[in-house]
């Protein structure tokens, strides 16, 4: 969602010297997008109530950009451009789970905090 409405409405970039192609507009798009569809659709996934679904989205779009960002740090650390070629434009397999580095853990400890005792 935040590539989406960075590429449709990306105007002002909010870390230039790290990646330059990720935009305010598509942080603040995709938070707003994710976080609806996290919020719509956990409890029917997760068993949670929509106070607890609401923690989740308000959280877990925050974490996927930080991780984003994160290893876009990392590449440009060491020099690396894209990971593999193995999807031709998109810079390789790691650029497609590296949200995944903070929101997965984050979403299982927030899913043991609130749900463990359900289950």
């Amino acid at each position: 969602m935040q590539y989406i409405c960075g590429k449709a409405f990306g105007r002002r970039t909010i870390v230039p010297k790290v990646s330059p192609n990720k935009t305010w507009e598509g942080f603040l798009g995709g938070w707003i997008l994710t976080g609806g569809l996290i919020w719509f659709l956990a409890p029917v996934f997760t068993g949670l109530d929509r106070i607890e679904a609401l923690v989740l989205a308000l959280v877990l779009p925050v974490a996927g950009f930080a991780g984003d960002v994160t290893m876009s740090a990392v590449k440009r650390d060491l020099g690396v451009k894209d990971t593999s070629r193995l999807i031709p434009g998109h810079g390789g397999v790691l650029d497609r789970i590296d949200s995944l580095t903070f929101t997965a853990p984050l979403y299982f400890h927030l899913m043991a905090y609130y749900a463990l005792d359900r289950y």
